[in-house]
């Protein structure tokens, strides 16, 4: 039986680099609009906690400004107008090919999260580091930043007991559908044959 986490690793990595070549003059794009309209670096790299807790420095194409002040606090506040369509398209977060390239994330996993945040998961929350993050999940197929903090750590340790390339599958297709059509609020709910516990 082949497995499932060593041919994850593969499948990762292969697809990444498909997806840099085929992407490439896209992504250079991007890199050239993103530092027009800053008037500076397009990336924004932040560490964050990855696979057995390890950190390691995630990339995204900047859209948001610096916290300056209280009334900045909100991230729709801070995002750039002329930039927001990247993060409304999930654009901002194709420089994380990178990431899956070097081993630190895969396609699909929990969400890596702030470092600072580490301190404050319960022992089953923790759980969630023994899988690679990803750029997609179950947590963002289920409802994304409109579910609890609870709620999302939640789908995130029920996806590492549910680890699995059937539920993998499942996921990336709803995160298609949700790209292509972000105002369908029924992918939210789209039953994923999981058990909230």
């Amino acid at each position: 039986m082949i497995n499932y986490v060593a041919l994850k690793n593969v499948l990762d990595r292969v697809f990444a680099v498909l997806l840099l070549l085929t992407l490439l003059p896209l992504l250079i794009a991007l890199c050239c609009y993103v530092a027009v309209v800053l008037k500076g670096t397009p990336i924004f790299v932040q560490e964050r906690i990855g696979y057995k807790e390890r950190t390691f420095k995630l990339l995204k194409f900047k859209t948001m400004r610096g916290t300056v002040g209280a009334q900045l606090r909100k991230d729709g506040d801070r995002v750039f107008p002329a930039l927001s369509f990247l993060r409304r398209t999930a654009l901002d977060e194709l420089p994380q090919l990178v990431n899956i390239l070097k081993g630190e994330m895969s396609f699909v996993g929990p969400r890596p999260l702030l470092k600072e945040y580490l301190e404050f998961y319960t022992l089953r929350q923790r759980k969630r580091h023994l899988v690679k993050p990803g750029l997609t999940g179950l947590a963002q197929v289920k409802g994304a930043n409109a579910l609890s903090w609870r709620k999302r750590l939640l789908y995130d340790t029920i996806y590492v007991k549910l680890f699995s390339g059937r539920l993998d599958l499942i996921i990336v297709g709803l995160t298609l559908k949700q790209i292509i059509n972000p105002h369908r609020e029924e992918l939210f709910s789209e039953p994923l044959g999981v058990k909230e516990e």
